[in-house]
């Protein structure tokens, strides 16, 4: 699978596995959704703590980010024709989005991706993912 096959999955995901590091560097890994932008010609990958009932909006994968910003994420497609399967996996830094223009791209890119956050939009703080790398794998070579 090529780079450009490889983001177009990852662009066109529903959903991923993101794994962060938690601060006794265990790994924590759980499904999130998330929107795939490029900026300048690198991807970044933006995610929000959204309304879903949780005991905090600081979730443990964003304390996690804050202590240790490496971040890797994983979109797939099975198949029960095992000749079709493939994997998307992508790694990075993660960070709060600090600044309105960039958390409001942010919010855009997420409301166009899932109609739930055009109708509720998160509220929670946004993360993003600068993309350092990409590989992917698909039993069709």
């Amino acid at each position: 699978m090529d780079r450009n096959d490889a983001l177009e999955r990852l662009r066109t995901a529903r959903v991923g596995r993101i794994a962060t590091v938690t601060p006794e560097r265990r790994p924590h890994v759980v499904p999130f959704v998330f929107a795939l932008v490029q900026d300048r010609g690198h991807p970044r990958a933006y995610w929000a703590v959204d309304r879903k009932p949780k005991r905090s909006e600081r979730v443990q994968r964003l304390r996690n980010i804050e202590a240790n910003p490496a971040v890797e994420f994983v979109v797939d497609g099975y198949d029960e024709n095992w000749g079709a399967l493939w994997w998307v996996r992508a790694s990075g830094a993660g960070r709060v989005v600090e600044t309105d223009d960039e958390r409001s791209a942010a919010l855009t890119s997420l409301r166009e991706k899932y109609a739930r956050y055009a109708d509720e939009p998160p509220t929670g703080p946004v993360v993003a993912i600068d993309i350092e790398r990409v590989s992917g794998w698909d039993a069709r070579g």
